[in-house]
């Protein structure tokens, strides 16, 4: 038995942050990466660069300047997919199979816009779809799977840096909190996050580069995620949360997650 270990990160334009996803395979050494938002097509994808450190089995799907999920891997990934989740071809899924007989789903949920209420912001409907589209695909799913990616919801109240005063606020509103929930319970998904750091401790994974100092007022959420059949509940060994690399040079608005699993 051996640890694989999986990270996941937003990292708001992989090109732009290129010196600190270097920086973080380099400390970290996962088996797997997962970017979410890489704001590439696959043709202008650093793909070399990824295979010179050994990353050689990687599965894209790229937009021009928007979106954009990547699986970049030390190990062969089999049986490659993507879900329409949002019904409009953004590129805001893509997943494979390991050699262990996980599936592996890489995701990134749209933000939202600003008003939540789907009748004067089409933005926020197509989220809450898309959710939707992702529960009824839960509802089917037979396979042990992780999936992992930017949800775009902070579900519980100690997932914010203030539970009263976000709550009219996208990203951690009932509604969106209620059909993750539903997400949640259509394949009783387990919330590593939370399995391995307990509510209510601390466990943020955004800070909005609108502050000058974000470790100055830390309005924190939980928007990154890390889920799990299950059945690979139990071999989820440790995870954590890098919360320092908030602090790296030209940082994501993003940190990323580490899971390990006993496979």
């Amino acid at each position: 038995m051996t640890n694989l270990k999986i990270a996941s990160w937003n990292v708001n334009s992989v090109r732009a942050r290129i010196g600190i996803v270097e920086r973080l395979l380099h400390e970290e050494a996962p088996d797997i990466l997962c970017l979410q938002e890489t704001k590439a097509e696959d043709k202008s994808f650093p793909s070399d660069l990824f295979r010179q450190m050994g990353y050689v089995h990687q599965k894209l799907t790229g937009q021009r300047m928007h979106h954009g999920v990547a699986i970049l891997s030390k190990l062969p990934l089999h049986d490659e997919g993507r879900h329409d989740w949002q019904d409009n071809g953004e590129a805001r899924h893509v997943g494979a199979r390991l050699d262990c007989g996980i599936r592996l789903e890489n995701v990134y949920v749209p933000a939202g816009g600003d008003i939540p209420d789907r009748t004067v912001n089409p933005k926020f409907g197509q989220k809450l779809d898309f959710i939707e589209r992702m529960t009824r695909w839960s509802e089917k799913l037979a396979e042990p799977t992780l999936i992992v990616g930017d949800f775009n919801v902070a579900p519980l109240q100690c997932d914010v840096w203030s539970h009263k005063a976000l709550l009219d606020v996208v990203s951690h509103t009932p509604i969106e909190v209620d059909a993750l929930t539903r997400l949640q319970q259509a394949h009783d998904w387990v919330d590593i996050g939370r399995a391995h750091i307990p509510a209510p401790a601390r466990n943020f994974t955004w800070w909005s580069y609108r502050s000058p100092d974000w470790t100055k007022n830390d309005r924190g959420r939980r928007l990154d995620h890390m889920w799990c059949s299950p059945e690979v509940a139990s071999l989820a060994v440790a995870h954590r949360v890098l919360e320092p690399c908030r602090n790296w040079e030209r940082p994501s608005d993003h940190v990323p997650l580490i899971v390990e699993l006993a496979v």
